[in-house]
């Protein structure tokens, strides 16, 4: 996004005001920038913004969707990587609502844009909300038990390999593998004590087979 775009700037002093716990400035600035939007990419930017301050979950399905509306009317690359992130808020509002199938519809169309999302931080903060509104990884079973494992022992380097995969898991062949991978150069680092060492040993081979 343009920095200079005036939509932008006040956006960017929202989000100032919102890290600073200045919450009432922060929708401020977002209902200045609805304001001073003149096309539908300005629009659309603004409303993901007033979304995130609104009274009630009906409200912040309204925002959502003037979001995605907004985006839909600009069908150009500039909103080409919002739409992973759109429809995740969409899933989160349809959630809060109670229609969980709507939300699941929104989470797999998330899932279907993915791969427009620029890689970084962004990109994984997207694909874990798609992940948890999929239910994808399971919370429970043997690699979660593990993990649970490495959190109380406070084993941080295995869990920096393996969380962002998992996490990020989206049930695809391709994300299976990227777990899986992640679990080996783990298991081939030998960091874990010896009962967790055995225990992501039986894991790996769980997924292997699985797979």
């Amino acid at each position: 996004m343009d920095p200079e775009n005036p939509v932008v700037r006040l956006c960017v002093q929202g989000m100032a005001a919102e890290a600073e716990g200045r919450d009432g400035d922060a929708r401020d600035h977002f209902r200045q920038a609805w304001d001073a939007a003149t096309d539908d990419y300005g629009k659309c930017v603004a409303a993901h913004y007033m979304a995130r301050h609104q009274p009630t979950p009906a409200e912040t399905l309204r925002w959502n969707q003037e979001c995605l509306d907004r985006a839909d009317a600009v069908g150009d690359d500039r909103v080409r990587g919002f739409y992973a992130s759109l429809h995740v808020n969409m899933g989160g509002a349809y959630a809060e609502l109670g229609d969980m199938v709507t939300a699941r519809e929104h989470y797999v169309r998330a899932a279907a844009h993915i791969g427009d999302v620029p890689p970084g931080s962004y990109a994984d903060w997207t694909r874990f909300g798609i992940a948890d509104g999929l239910g994808t990884p399971p919370k429970s079973g043997t690699l979660a038990a593990l993990l649970d494992r490495l959190c109380a022992c406070g084993e941080l380097r295995a869990l920096g390999v393996i969380l962002p995969p998992y996490l990020g898991d989206l049930g695809t062949e391709e994300d299976r593998e990227r777990l899986v991978t992640a679990l080996r150069m783990v298991h081939a680092a030998r960091w874990l004590a010896d009962d967790e060492q055995q225990a992501l040993g039986a894991v790996i081979s769980e997924l292997a087979i699985s797979g």
